[in-house]
């Protein structure tokens, strides 16, 4: 990892909005990989504003039925994307969108979230170049 880097998650780098989230879940255009318990949906569209990749994590109520436990993952997985996000790459005229869902219906612990984060990134950093 490049010493100039900073993990940081701004706003930008968040899914907002109908439009962005409808284009991350067209089936014709999406794809998706799985290491449970985390599944990631991504698409590649160009660019749209200055942000490389941008995400959004999903925590189904139907998986954690305690708003608790739901928060508890969110923050897990934004943190493992955070720490990990470096490996990712983007070409400079394309944004890719990301969904992370959970699919587990307990919490696990954020090693194990972590690790699972690494091998979705390093699975899908292979399969954009």
């Amino acid at each position: 990892m490049p010493a100039t880097t900073a993990l940081t998650l701004g706003r930008r780098e968040r899914i907002k909005g109908k439009k962005a989230v409808d284009q991350l879940f067209n089936r014709a255009d999406c794809h998706s990989l799985t290491a449970f318990p985390l599944r990631v949906v991504y698409v590649e569209k160009e660019r749209i504003g200055s942000q490389p990749t941008q995400f959004m994590v999903s925590v189904p109520k139907r998986c954690l039925r305690h708003a608790v436990g739901r928060n508890r993952v969110k923050r897990q997985v934004r943190e493992a994307f955070r720490l990990n996000q470096h490996m990712l790459s983007v070409a400079d005229d394309k944004t890719l969108l990301l969904a992370f869902i959970w699919m587990d219906s307990k919490i696990c612990t954020s090693r194990l979230v972590d690790s699972r984060m690494r091998d979705l990134l390093r699975r899908l950093g292979g399969r954009q170049q």
